[in-house]
């Protein structure tokens, strides 16, 4: 089963994206910040980081860096309010998939799915 670190300090949107992730088949573990995500990280794998931009502590972009270093396979995808602002970051990794906020579960679904070369989320 493909796993799923999801960095999110919305509450609403965190449960929103994990139970629509779980409900396709992914196994998904929530966190509220980046320090937690990397917490989680160095107890566990992951297959894919999903994770916000701006969120308290540790942001998403220093997130991806950190995990960049450690897994340096692990896929990455951000999920912002702030596109523009994220993909004119140099700091971005270039490989990284940004979903803007807001989007539709099919569109965040059928995007992971393409990470993973998987088929469509049609029935969501």
């Amino acid at each position: 089963m493909i796993r799923i670190l999801l960095a999110e300090d919305e509450e609403s949107m965190r449960v929103y994206i994990k139970r629509s992730l779980e409900r396709t088949g992914y196994s998904v573990t929530a966190v509220d910040r980046g320090t937690e995500a990397l917490k989680m990280l160095e107890q566990e794998l992951f297959d894919l980081l999903l994770t916000d931009i701006v969120m308290p502590e540790l942001d998403g972009i220093e997130l991806a860096q950190r995990v960049a270093v450690m897994y340096p396979a692990m896929r990455v995808m951000f999920i912002t309010g702030f596109a523009a602002v994220a993909l004119q970051n140099s700091a971005m990794p270039r490989e990284a998939k940004v979903l803007s906020k807001p989007f539709h579960l099919r569109d965040l679904v059928n995007e992971v799915d393409r990470i993973f070369q998987l088929g469509s989320a049609a029935d969501i």
